[in-house]
């Protein structure tokens, strides 16, 4: 059974930051690309930044330079580092793993979401 759990978000004051995790279990995770995604109260759920299997990282343009996504395969875990937090960074965060597995089939996992709300 995959399992992919989000942890660290929290309230924080604009300007501060936050590590996000995203543990992973029953995947191997180097194998994958791993995406954090966030979702904002009315709006659509939007890609923050995606790490593949050979470690390219890819991010929303206007993310950017404040956020940070690292991979640590000894411990089956992703993490998003955030700096420099907005009050427009408010949203459930989510962890996504996703792998081709042929031309037609993609294995997609999500976790569950973690709150990350930047408020004063």
């Amino acid at each position: 059974q995959v399992q992919l759990v989000e942890s660290g978000g929290a309230l924080v004051q604009p300007g501060g930051s936050l590590r996000l995790s995203c543990a992973a279990s029953g995947i191997i995770i180097n194998i994958y690309t791993m995406g954090w995604y966030r979702q904002a109260p009315g709006k659509q759920r939007e890609v923050v930044a995606t790490i593949s299997s050979r470690g390219v990282t890819n991010y929303s343009d206007s993310l950017k330079g404040r956020f940070t996504i690292s991979r640590d395969n000894a411990k089956n875990t992703v993490y998003l580092q955030m700096n420099t937090l907005k009050p427009e960074d408010t949203a459930v965060y989510y962890c996504n793993a996703q792998r081709s597995i042929s031309a037609t089939a993609i294995l997609d996992y999500w976790g569950q979401g973690t709150q990350v709300t930047v408020s004063s």
